[in-house]
């Protein structure tokens, strides 16, 4: 007997208990936005410039309140200094130094110096100006929004527009709350973690665009069952294959989370936030703007409709 994650045939209500996620979303929604411009963002050296210095010690976990005091005589502005990993890594963050890049590597070559060869591993070094730092921001921020209207034109020409409008609410409540999570966590927000929202909107559009077909092939088939009816069955139909590929997804992330180091740490943990946050709202964002939006069997055409000739 083969093992099933879920039953098959399964009849679960997802449209009645719609009614209480879907405010439940907006408010998780207008919080993150709240948070965004109150606290802000852990800005990484991608977006605000400067340079950053990954150590590693030879002997042992890393004092951080040593490196500190050692760092500063050197004058170099604003710095920080974060353990990480197993306790013997860390990472030095160092403010944008007035001179350009010059500065900014002289700045790096005082911090080797003080804290010497012998004692440390200096395993990543990274130096970006000011202007660089601005446009990545403004480029990273294009990508995002190119990115959902590409989405929208997409399931427009595909489905209906009641569709393209679930996915945009869908992806719109996935981005927002992943900017809440990096928000309230302060997980440094990098180049990465922009990688991360892109691959979370097509993992959510993925899971969308399936429940979608789904929902559209049952109301060709079942005209007289109301929306809400419809829905429940495509996504109960649909089960089974969207919680065996999270799961599969989440395992991988999970060993790249533990095991794949502090390069890629923002990002693995943006996915596996992504996974929960694109699944739940596929079924919980998407589907009910469907009933929202009032569609109908019959604004659906049929697979072959564009194809026969006009009668004359």
């Amino acid at each position: 007997m083969p093992f099933r994650i879920v039953p098959d045939e399964t009849t679960i209500p997802f449209m009645r208990f719609a009614r209480w996620g879907f405010p439940a979303s907006v408010v998780a929604m207008v919080a993150s936005l709240v948070l965004f411009f109150v606290i802000g963002l852990n800005l990484g050296i991608d977006f605000r410039g400067g340079t950053l210095i990954e150590v590693q010690s030879q002997s042992g976990a890393v004092d951080i309140g040593a490196v500190r005091q050692t760092l500063q005589p050197l004058e170099l502005g604003d710095f920080e200094v974060q353990g990480f990993g197993s306790g013997n890594e860390a990472i030095i963050r160092i403010a944008t130094q007035p001179g350009g890049d010059e500065a900014q590597q002289a700045a790096v070559q005082k911090v080797q110096n003080a804290l010497g060869f012998d004692a440390y591993n200096y395993r990543r070094v990274e130096v970006v100006g000011p202007r660089v730092s601005g446009e990545l921001a403004e480029t990273g921020t294009i990508a995002v929004l190119v990115t959902l209207v590409g989405v929208l034109l997409y399931i427009w020409f595909r489905f209906e527009w009641q569709f393209a409008i679930g996915a945009i609410a869908s992806l719109l409540h996935d981005v927002i709350l992943t900017i809440g999570f990096f928000t309230i966590t302060q997980i440094e927000f990098n180049l990465s973690s922009i990688a991360a929202i892109l691959t979370i909107v097509g993992y959510s559009l993925n899971d969308t665009v399936v429940i979608f077909d789904r929902v559209r092939e049952m109301l060709r088939k079942f005209k007289q069952t109301p929306i809400r009816g419809i829905i429940d069955l495509s996504v109960n139909q649909t089960l089974s294959r969207t919680l065996l590929t999270s799961l599969t997804t989440l395992i991988a992330l999970a060993a790249l989370f533990f095991f794949g180091g502090a390069v890629i740490r923002s990002f693995t943990a943006a996915m596996i936030w992504g996974v929960f946050i694109g699944t739940y709202s596929t079924v919980f964002i998407a589907a009910p703007m469907l009933i929202f939006f009032n569609l109908r069997p019959e604004k659906v055409a049929a697979p072959d409709a564009a194809k026969k000739p006009a009668a004359s």
